[in-house]
């Protein structure tokens, strides 16, 4: 049981980690770098959330790579969003 019940507790320990660098840096006085430390954190939550709760790591290579082109699909809208909020 316990063999089961590990990684989902390293996840969840590690998520309210990511919580907490999170919030931190929402008061960090660090400018610009603030939106893109943000970002990056949340890349690590989702990744980890997409490993662990999604069964990624017990997946084949073709399900992993269905996955990475959701990613790259959901990046790609993201990307052509921003250019169309900035360009207005």
């Amino acid at each position: 049981m316990w063999s089961e019940l590990r990684p989902l507790l390293l996840t969840w320990a590690g998520l309210l980690a990511l919580l907490a660098i999170t919030i931190a840096a929402s008061f960090a006085p660090i400018g610009s770098v603030k939106p893109v430390a943000n970002m990056a954190i949340a890349a690590v939550k989702a990744g980890l959330i997409l490993w662990v709760f999604m069964h990624l790591r017990e997946r084949g290579g073709l399900m992993r790579i269905f996955a990475l082109g959701a990613i790259a699909w959901l990046a790609v809208l993201m990307g052509l969003a921003v250019t169309d909020i900035l360009t207005r």
